[in-house]
């Protein structure tokens, strides 16, 4: 769908009338008549909001076959499919950043590898000198494996065509805002429980789910 088909629709439900009218048509197919009884309108106020769903390709109307004079109302399948943003990237390799790629960028790069075909790998721009046991553990928890990975410097990994993903707040700003996502996740290491590394876990993982389908290879 494109922006313009878009922006006719958000304008089609942005009325009261018109949100009740795709309200009461969700369960099941009603009746002109029945609506205008259930909206307490006039004939004529309902065909208009009607006609303005019509014509955004949201709802559109059949014939009884037992009264031919009485039309159902429908809801158009798939009418509001597109209409939460659904920007795409192309990306040749994804690249998880926070500052020390010790936990947050550590465990998002794992949850990728798990979730897309498009590479992914992580980076720090201050990197520590090891990955963090708390990350370890929560990865061994929820079957992911950090053994052997190293902790690496942004500048030393990131190309040009990468999508930079930061998972902090720190690497996002140190980085003057570059990174083509940001995701605000709270650091684990300095509380150092199970239960934040699992919350940093936790908050990755759904976001990495919705990201996935989003990046595609160029």
């Amino acid at each position: 769908m494109g922006l313009e088909e878009r922006v006719a629709r958000y304008a089609a439900l942005a009325d009261p009338i018109r949100l009740r009218i795709v309200d009461l048509l969700t369960l099941g197919d009603v009746a002109p008549v029945e609506l205008q009884r259930e909206l307490g309108v006039t004939s004529n106020l309902l065909a208009h909001h009607v006609s303005v769903l019509e014509r955004a390709g949201l709802v559109t109307r059949s014939r009884s076959e037992a009264d031919r004079r009485r039309t159902y109302l429908h809801l158009v399948p798939g009418g509001f499919d597109d209409l939460l943003p659904t920007p795409t990237l192309a990306a040749r390799r994804v690249v998880f950043v926070c500052t020390g790629n010790s936990a947050r960028s550590q465990l998002a790069a794992a949850l990728w590898e798990r979730s897309s075909t498009v590479p992914a790998t992580s980076a720090g721009t201050h990197p520590a000198e090891r990955v963090d046991p708390g990350a370890i553990a929560a990865a061994e928890r929820h079957g992911l494996a950090l053994h052997g990975r190293a902790p690496r410097a942004l500048s030393d990994v990131v190309s040009a065509d990468d999508v930079i993903v930061t998972v902090c707040d720190s690497a996002h700003e140190e980085l003057g805002g570059n990174g083509h996502v940001h995701w605000s996740v709270p650091d684990p290491v300095p509380a150092g429980t199970p239960t934040a590394f699992d919350d940093a876990y936790d908050d990755l993982a759904a976001r990495i789910s919705a990201l996935a389908t989003q990046v595609t290879a160029p």
